[in-house]
């Protein structure tokens, strides 16, 4: 078996209280009738169920994996922070951080989710495995080294490529964050090195509320390293595929890294309660594809996919499997019957061309002017 999924039962038990949406219950805001706290486990249950039923997460290897250890997350976060995190959650839970509500466990249960992509990097980069998929919760592209943020409290892909890098001695990393949320929490933590080429597509303006980005492209030995491509809200199919071969492919073979680690937020699909962007099912399937093809040019395959965003309970399930179906190599038969009603909502010419054109000037602003031609 060549793809490994990474999960494990304590994941799905994190909660961050009771809140509908992303708002705490009080006040003016009734008690929801449903899971309430948007970045429920529900999202994630179902995509795992998904693979069950299909016969697809028989044709993988399915693992769990030790918590990441206090040395693996020392050499991102300082001992102050894990000691406030834990406080908080043996404590009964409470506001770690902006828009960062945790619950009773959530200390040990985020060091687990830090784990399991610590384990995926690893498998993968030692050779066990082609390619690999951490479905973690909580999720931590917006953890910063000394502050929680956005749902996230540790920062597990930086936390796994560090392990990686002292263990093994694992050399250069992109990190694409494809994640409809701007990827700050990785981005300050490799603004000033060159080692590790981050790449992120997200909303303009949306999270961090006003953050666009564009202009930041790292400092120091950093410079250069890191790209940031914000895309106009009601964005869909095309336009993220034209900024992939325009500008996150040409960027990723030209940094020659030894491994692809993917951010894989499923909230810039279309029925997504916290963004208003338009992809679909087929649209994560194709930038798995053209991702995992580049990966197989400049480093051998090595590709992991870390679970991050996305809270839409009905729909995540569907991007989620398309995405393990391209790793995996395997279709199932499901069919998502709701592509062709969010096709049907794609917007017209003259803005595609309009978000079209802002892609290809930041593409001549950060020196990609030859795009990666069309794949079958």
């Amino acid at each position: 078996m060549k793809t490994a999924f990474f999960n494990d039962e304590w994941c799905y038990w994190h909660s961050g209280g009771m809140y509908s949406g992303i708002f705490r219950v009080g006040g003016w805001v009734q008690v929801p009738s449903s899971t309430g706290h948007a970045e429920s486990p529900e999202t994630k249950r179902r995509l795992r169920n998904l693979l069950d039923i299909t016969g697809l997460l028989k044709q993988m290897s399915s693992l769990s994996a030790e918590p990441a250890s206090d040395e693996d997350l020392l050499r991102i976060h300082p001992q102050h922070y894990l000691d406030k995190f834990k406080q908080v959650s043996d404590a009964g839970g409470g506001e770690l951080g902006y828009e960062a509500p945790i619950g009773p466990g959530s200390y040990e249960i985020a060091k687990l989710s830090a784990g399991l992509a610590c384990a995926a990097v690893e498998k993968v980069y030692t050779g066990e495995f082609q390619n690999a998929y951490a479905l973690s919760r909580p999720p931590g592209h917006h953890c910063l080294p000394d502050e929680s943020m956005g749902f996230c409290f540790l920062a597990n892909i930086p936390v796994a490529i560090e392990r990686a890098k002292a263990k093994f001695g694992l050399g250069k990393v992109v990190v694409l964050d494809w994640d409809v949320h701007h990827g700050n929490g990785t981005q300050h933590i490799y603004y000033n090195r060159d080692d590790v080429l981050t790449i992120s597509i997200h909303q303009d303006k949306c999270f961090p509320p006003g953050y666009s980005g564009d202009e930041d492209r790292g400092e120091g030995a950093g410079e250069g390293y890191n790209i940031n491509i914000p895309m106009y809200a009601g964005a869909g199919h095309e336009e993220y595929l034209h900024a992939f071969k325009k500008i996150i492919l040409p960027a990723i073979e030209q940094f020659e890294p030894e491994m692809i680690v993917v951010a894989c937020g499923y909230d810039a699909n279309d029925l997504d309660p916290l963004a208003r962007m338009m992809l679909h099912s087929d649209s994560f399937r194709e930038m798995t594809k053209l991702t995992k093809q580049m990966a197989e040019k400049v480093c051998d395959g090595k590709l992991v996919l870390v679970h991050e965003g996305g809270y839409s309970e009905s729909y995540v399930p569907f991007c989620g499997l398309a995405v393990i179906e391209e790793l995996t190599g395997i279709k199932t038969a499901v069919e998502d019957d709701c592509k062709e009603f969010i096709t049907l909502q794609q917007q017209n010419e003259a803005f595609k061309n309009f978000q079209k054109q802002r892609i290809d000037q930041l593409a001549e602003y950060f020196g990609y002017k030859q795009e990666q031609p069309e794949t079958a």
